[in-house]
């Protein structure tokens, strides 16, 4: 999963207050073969600690995925989030999104709303292209822009490819910039992928849907966290360390679908369980 997708919009956020380094790469793995699928995850509150006083989390995350390594990717994306603080404050966040990336990872296509209690809080079109020297970004909402990204940004589905290939060479450490497209198309997350031990086509089956589905059983698979950091953001805990955004956990297949997500916003962390999953009809390359 595109994991920088996975996430709270900032109005629903603020209710009740030796290992091996890989930089970005230019070229892929074109032996990755990402799977076409739509898959549900049911979301609530795991544990809650600090100033927010989050009482409960409910909401789904609807991701239907399709394309091949010849004619790009397009995603579907949808969250939507219930959040009750305990000043019996409540908010629902309702996120939609489509993308397209193209197989080479130097076009990259975007559109999303977010609304808030069924209010629209902010439209982002444009569209990115990695040049020789930068990322060139042309936004047509929430307002015409043009603005420039480092040349080693990648894009959602780029990095996806890249911790899997990272992860078949048995690498533990990706630290790159990535570009999406969200908030208001101006943001760039700094990213550190830490991906786990493998686990091996015959152990540890999962219990939720992907249990299934029987092709998921003979790939492997492996733990991934992924931190986004704002470049902008000068908070830092002790030490000088700076303090993630968010972070995100799940377990990856070399296929790319993913299970048992975690969302951590510091102050309470959120499960995702994947309750469907539906295969889909994989486009064959002309």
């Amino acid at each position: 999963m595109p994991a920088t997708l996975v996430r709270l919009v900032p109005a629903l956020l603020a209710l009740g207050a030796g290992v091996l380094v890989v930089q970005a790469e230019p070229a892929v793995d074109p032996q990755v073969r990402l799977a076409s699928h739509r898959a549900i995850y049911d979301l609530k509150l795991k544990k809650s600690q600090g100033s927010r006083g989050v009482q409960s989390v409910r909401g789904r995350i609807v991701y239907d995925f399709s394309g091949n390594a010849c004619e790009g990717y397009a995603l579907q994306f949808r969250q939507v989030s219930k959040l009750d603080s305990d000043e019996g404050k409540a908010a629902v966040s309702d996120l939609r999104s489509t993308t397209w990336e193209d197989a080479g990872a130097k076009k990259f296509r975007f559109n999303s709303e977010n609304l808030l209690n069924d209010k629209i809080t902010d439209k982002v079109d444009g569209q990115a292209e990695r040049r020789a020297e930068a990322v060139a970004v042309s936004l047509s909402k929430p307002k015409d822009k043009t603005l420039e990204m480092p040349v080693g940004a990648v894009f959602p589905t780029e990095h996806m490819r890249r911790i899997i290939v990272a992860a078949r060479a048995g690498k533990s450490v990706l630290d790159f910039p990535v570009y999406d497209g969200s908030e208001t198309g101006e943001k760039l997350y700094n990213t550190l992928t830490v991906i786990g031990r493998a686990i091996p086509a015959d152990g540890k089956p999962p219990q939720d849907a992907a249990a299934n589905f029987p092709e998921l059983a003979k790939l492997t698979r492996w733990p991934v966290t992924i931190s986004y950091f704002d470049k902008s953001d000068e908070k830092t805990v002790m030490g000088g360390e700076q303090v993630p955004v968010y972070s995100i956990s799940f377990e990856l297949y070399e296929n790319g679908i993913s299970r048992g997500l975690t969302l951590d916003y510091s102050d309470f962390t959120i499960s995702g369980e994947l309750t469907s999953l539906e295969m889909k009809k994989q486009k064959a390359c002309p």
